[in-house]
């Protein structure tokens, strides 16, 4: 043995030097000697892991034991350990989340196995002449309940579940001490000072009471997504962690794609969904409404745009065809971007029409039912912010345009809904409050859905709609609009135009985040969003409060409509169901 690489309070890493090969390895073994009924359970867990072959993963030289101490060689060539790399100053942001992704890949692979790494630290992580990492050292830690388990095929074939449960735990711990090795890389040093990742992982609740947060007292700045990541990833509530490697690794690749603007991670995930089956599917009733719009005139643009945007899908469906197609042509000087479907119904005509809805999937899609009611709910919420924002609009402003703006806000939502069912659930999640844990205590808040988006996809909702609406054809103009006013930052006096119909349809929004408040709270939240647009929009709090009503009354007028014809009642039912 040459040098100590590093130790935990149950593994250690050795630069040591194999006369028989006349190379250097890097040597893993136990802290402490395994009892000897624990010896061959730990040896055959090391070689069955030292079998599983991925890149991420190390590939081990040799599994063995001398004078009962069982140990695993690596090839030192492979490169060096993270321990070694890291300095006070800490690691760029990017570089220390391509690492870990790498880990978290390998990681993925050995837990889909049943593998488990049991203590990851950074000394175990080794980096590559290129920069990319490789776990070692997986199953080196001793198994606790290695004595208690059957040996041989019987252990291996084994499905009982206490064992998957254990299996589970080990995982789950895995992906913990990932998230505190991504902190420390970050901030330069151990979170709460303790270099060994799985002490602190043992300080952490369920088991301890301690916090860790990224501190803002770093060398190198972080990015609010990936700080959001990190945080997710050692959160106090267990709950709100993130369960397997893959999740936590697809959002570090998400936040990484992200920010060094590639086409790949979510972006180019959600393109690739919306170009195969089209931004969402058509709405209940849809046949009925085709079945309309075939049988009127060109004439009648203004009605046949009134039953189309009853159908959001139709709706995208015509706003891209325009749009695309003015792009292909290039734009008419002077006219920016679509944002009426009755100017794309002109553009498109009833022949464009039929294509648009032939193109649709029927309701509800690819989507199970709990799902597709979900999506459903979320569709009549932002229908009811665009009739608040028409309410609110300011006299000389297009009700269909703030209604297609305050929309084209919702797109990510929307679209996540859809395409990424399971990952807005986790958003869903994320943001929800958790009951104190003690009595009288105040509740434990959720995250804010930018930083659970964040968390989640590496990005916000509304940048995955941006992308989205720029393959669409809408230009820089028309996306800044379609962005919602960031809360926390004063409102300021429009300079233009878009800015007023950027400022509308945020305020609707808003309007309809304060409706989803606890009903004690729901007059005071829509205070607050009267009191931040007053001087922009003119707005009273009664104005407010009147155009919810009214957005309310017209929603009840519609089901009443709807009810009368058969396909209106279909999508009665459909909405019911979300309900």
């Amino acid at each position: 043995m040459r040098r100590l690489l590093g130790r935990s309070a149950r593994t250690t890493a050795w630069l040591a030097w194999d006369p028989r090969d006349g190379r250097e390895v890097m040597l893993v073994l136990p802290r402490h000697a395994p009892a000897p009924e624990a010896l061959a359970p730990w040896l055959q867990d090391a070689r069955r892991a030292a079998r599983l072959q991925h890149p991420r993963l190390a590939p081990a030289l040799e599994v063995g034991e001398v004078e009962r101490w069982p140990f695993v060689t690596y090839d030192r060539a492979l490169g060096t350990t993270l321990a070694e790399r890291l300095t006070d100053e800490g690691v760029a942001p990017a570089q220390a989340a391509r690492w870990i992704a790498d880990a978290l890949e390998g990681l993925a692979f050995a837990h889909d196995a049943g593998a488990a790494h049991r203590d990851l630290q950074l000394h175990h992580l080794v980096v590559d002449a290129g920069g990319a990492v490789c776990v070692a050292g997986l199953e080196a830690a001793p198994n606790a309940a290695a004595a208690a388990e059957p040996a041989g095929g019987a252990r291996a074939l084994s499905i009982d579940p206490q064992q998957l449960q254990a299996q589970r735990r080990r995982a789950q711990r895995d992906v913990l001490t990932a998230g505190l090795l991504l902190h420390h890389l970050l901030a330069g040093r151990p979170a709460l000072g303790e270099p060994d990742a799985g002490a602190v992982a043992d300080r952490l609740p369920p088991a301890g009471r301690e916090l860790v947060k990224l501190p803002f007292d770093i060398v190198h700045s972080v990015p609010e997504p990936l700080r959001a990541i990190v945080d997710r990833a050692t959160d106090r509530q267990p709950r709100q962690r993130y369960f397997a490697a893959r999740t936590f690794a697809r959002a570090l690749q998400g936040w990484i794609d992200f920010d060094s603007a590639h086409d790949g991670g979510a972006h180019a995930l959600l393109l690739e969904r919306v170009d195969q089956i089209g931004a969402l599917p058509a709405a209940p009733g849809a046949v009925g409404r085709t079945a309309r719009l075939a049988a009127m005139e060109r004439e009648r643009i203004g009605e046949l745009a009134q039953i189309a945007l009853r159908d959001f899908a139709l709706s995208f469906e015509l706003l891209r065809m325009a749009n695309t197609a003015q792009v292909r042509g290039g734009q008419i000087a002077g006219n920016g971007p679509v944002l009426t479907v009755r100017r794309a119904i002109a553009l498109v005509g009833l022949e464009g029409i039929q294509r648009a809805a032939n193109a649709l999937r029927p309701w509800p899609g690819p989507l199970r039912e709990g799902d597709a009611c979900e999506l459903a709910l979320l569709v009549d919420q932002v229908r009811r912010a665009g009739r608040i924002a028409q309410a609110l609009r300011p006299p000389g402003y297009d009700a269909e345009v703030v209604f297609i703006v305050t929309l084209l806000q919702n797109l990510g939502r929307l679209l996540v809904h859809y395409h990424f069912p399971e990952e807005a659930q986790q958003v869903r999640r994320l943001m929800q409050a958790q009951p104190a844990a003690e009595p009288g205590a105040p509740d434990e808040p959720g995250m804010g859905e930018a930083q659970a988006a964040f968390a989640v996809f590496g990005c916000d909702l509304e940048a995955m709609g941006a992308a989205v609406a720029r393959r669409w054809g809408l230009d820089d103009a028309a996306l800044h609009m379609v962005r919602r006013l960031p809360l926390g930052v004063p409102v300021r006096t429009p300079d233009h135009d878009d800015d007023v119909l950027r400022a509308v349809a945020s305020a609707a929004n808003e309007a309809l985040d304060a409706l989803a408040q606890p009903p004690r709270r729901v007059a005071a939240a829509l205070d607050r969003v009267a009191a931040r647009y007053a001087r922009v929009l003119k707005l009273q709090s009664g104005d407010l409060q009147a155009a919810v009503q009214a957005a309310l009354a017209e929603r009840s007028a519609d089901l009443d409509r709807a009810e009368a014809t058969p396909a209106g009642a279909e999508a009665v039912a459909g909405a019911g169901a979300a309900a």
